[in-house]
């Protein structure tokens, strides 16, 4: 028993991309952060040291650039006709 099969208004193929793009930052304040501040009074003869000791800062950024959704649509339309012979 064969079988026949009609197809009519077919689309074909479709793509879709949703790519990111891409992201630009400007100057980032991470809170006004500073280092040791050292006042030194009257100093008498003799050796002086001064150590102001080591300061860190840390900032985390969180950034994304997802382009979103990506819809396609590969539609053959409307009235076709289809023929098996």
């Amino acid at each position: 028993m064969a079988q026949d099969t009609a197809a009519a208004g077919n689309g074909g193929t479709s793509d879709a991309s949703a790519n990111g793009g891409a992201i630009g930052i400007g100057d980032l304040n991470s809170g006004g952060n500073s280092g040791s501040s050292i006042a030194v009074g009257d100093v008498a003869d003799g050796a002086l040291a001064i150590d102001g000791s080591d300061v860190s800062s840390s900032t985390s950024l969180s950034l994304s650039a997802d382009g979103g959704t990506a819809i396609s649509d590969a539609s053959g339309g409307d009235g076709n006709f289809a023929f098996v012979s």
